[in-house]
């Protein structure tokens, strides 16, 4: 019996069968095609200008199209953000305008002990400090909230210094307290923030003892029922320290 063979239209069949399956044409494999299409060749063929032009020619960009584009996207700053901190010393010129202004008195002499300071070393916080008051001020102590708002709710008669720089305030206006707690620094001297704030006291009309300790004094008073206590610390630039408590605030 005769075998029956492949014929030339079969084999052609499953070449192309091979071919859509995967099979490989080492003559064209996926590397030549790469480096055909980067080289702007063809097997066989001329090379094509618009295939190389596209592929090799820099891109055009116009600046002015190019800067309006995507006006809403976050942009890099042209300088590096900063924060700047306020300045470590007080306005000095300020101070200065404070002692000339005014003809100062000086304020008395310290007496001997300082209750008071004892007070303030014991407290740790504005609201400690006022609760170690008398009277209505240690009672409105006990509800105190802290915001620098309450600086700007000083009595006329007992103000910030003129060139205070508040580090910390607290108050209290519920239930018929007025209470105010201030702490502040100045570049004016431990004498001058004394004589200015008894400038002030005095002719308004309030009562004024002056205690110290060391380094730490003590102004404080009363008329009526409003009161008030300064405590003024030397700082190590030569300016000072204060923290005021005065219970009948705006």
């Amino acid at each position: 019996m005769k075998r029956a063979g492949i014929g030339p239209w079969r084999a052609l069949g499953v070449a192309l069968a091979l071919a859509a399956c995967g099979g490989e044409d080492p003559n064209r494999n996926l590397d030549s095609l790469d480096a055909e299409l980067a080289d702007g060749n063809s097997t066989g063929n001329q090379r094509d200008p618009a295939l190389t032009s596209a592929l090799r020619d820099q891109i055009m960009v116009d600046p002015q199209l190019a800067a309006q584009s995507n006006p809403d996207a976050v942009r890099p700053p042209s300088r590096p953000y900063s924060a700047p901190m306020p300045a470590d010393q007080p306005n000095r010129a300020a101070a200065a305008e404070a002692r000339t202004s005014e003809k100062l008195k000086t304020a008395p002499p310290a007496a001997q002990g300082c209750s008071q300071c004892a007070a303030r070393r014991d407290a740790m916080t504005l609201g400690g400090l006022a609760a170690r008051q008398r009277g209505r001020t240690s009672a409105c102590a006990a509800n105190i909230g802290y915001s620098t708002r309450w600086a700007t709710l000083l009595p006329a008669d007992v103000p910030l210094y003129p060139d205070a720089r508040v580090t910390e305030a607290a108050g209290n206006s519920r239930d018929g307290c007025q209470l105010r707690v201030v702490s502040f620094a100045t570049s004016a001297s431990v004498q001058t923030v004394l004589d200015w704030y008894y400038t002030r006291v005095s002719n308004a009309g309030y009562s004024a003892e002056h205690q110290a300790d060391g380094s730490q004094h003590v102004l404080a008073g009363t008329k009526g029922e409003g009161a008030y206590a300064i405590f003024v610390a030397k700082r190590e630039d030569g300016g000072a320290d204060v923290d005021m408590v005065v219970n009948n605030g705006r």
